[in-house]
């Protein structure tokens, strides 16, 4: 049997850390990568290359022959448009689909997607998320299948969550979001992990399924900030962004994102989604499928994240 899996996203943060675990493990791992996108991080590990992206049908064919599973991680994160999305989240899922079940031996696939595509109505990254889900239903013939929605991944090397616990280990919390909001999170090895079992269980349903680190309601922003006020030793103090604040620094990104050629990550949807008021996942359907259990919870993850040394249990608690 095949011990080959195809990987897209290998030079992300998710991929990345994909990658390790699965070589790790023995795993030989063929990687989509761009000709121009940076692959030092995972330099000596043992990965084979397959220059070429989503939107090429050829490359994408080379990386999932003779394959016995596709883990799909790639996507994009940051648009001014719908079509910006789309193509990448919503058509190149389905152009790698169809170079999976065109394969003599149908290699079986796994998209990580988000869990953001839960609330497609929010913004067209959600959409487009959504309908990268859906074009994997539509298009796996017999193929099997499986969909990790994964809440926020943080960890070292991550670059959305970081900024946030940068500025709260320094005693400022800016809270985004709605006071009576909840949200899960999970830690990047956790979701590499979880990988790692879904590939270890053949039988897996064709199924959508929702990840977290084993806080079975999430958190509020009151219990992010007494976590980091602990693991510091200090008090940190909340911040409120307003909403309207936060809309029209959104549209400022925006049109300075036109007229500057970046792509942005503040944008209207992306408001809409830091605004959301229930972000809590449940992890119960896929642990009863493969056993997996998540083993880093926030503290540790903070810890890790932020390299810090971890805080004696007689150190007093600040208030």
């Amino acid at each position: 049997m095949s011990r080959i899996i195809a990987l897209t996203g290998a030079t992300g943060f998710i991929g990345g850390a994909v990658a390790r675990r699965l070589r790790a493990q023995h795993w030989q791992v063929r990687a989509l990568v761009r000709p121009t996108s940076n692959r030092g991080h995972l330099a000596g590990i043992g990965v084979n290359w397959i220059e070429g992206d989503l939107g090429d049908q050829e490359s994408l064919d080379r990386l999932v022959r003779d394959t016995c599973a596709v883990v799909h991680c790639a996507g994009a994160v940051r648009g001014k448009t719908f079509t910006h999305f789309a193509r990448v989240n919503r058509d190149g899922t389905a152009r790698l689909v169809r170079a999976a079940v065109e394969q003599d031996a149908t290699p079986r696939f796994l998209l990580i997607s988000s869990l953001a595509a839960r609330e497609p109505h929010l913004s067209p990254y959600a959409a487009s998320k959504r309908q990268g889900e859906e074009a994997l239903a539509e298009g796996s013939g017999q193929m099997r299948w499986s969909v990790l929605r994964p809440p926020p991944v943080y960890g070292p090397g991550d670059k959305e969550m970081l900024p946030l616990f940068r500025w709260m280990a320094r005693g400022i919390a800016p809270v985004l979001g709605p006071s009576h909001a909840r949200f899960s999170l999970l830690y990047i090895e956790d979701l590499a992990e979880a990988v790692l079992q879904w590939l270890a269980c053949a039988n897996t349903p064709k199924q959508v399924f929702e990840l977290h680190d084993g806080q079975p309601n999430g958190y509020g922003w009151e219990d992010l900030i007494h976590s980091m006020a602990q693991l510091k030793g200090r008090c940190v103090r909340r911040v409120t962004i307003p909403a309207p604040f936060l809309e029209w620094l959104a549209k400022l990104n925006t049109i300075g994102a036109r007229w500057g050629g970046y792509t942005p990550m503040l944008t209207p949807g992306k408001v809409r989604e830091l605004r959301h008021f229930n972000w809590v996942c449940n992890n119960s359907p896929f642990s009863k499928e493969t056993g997996w259990t998540p083993g880093i919870r926030l503290e540790e993850g903070l810890q890790r994240t932020l390299g810090l040394a971890p805080k004696s249990h007689t150190d007093p608690i600040p208030r």
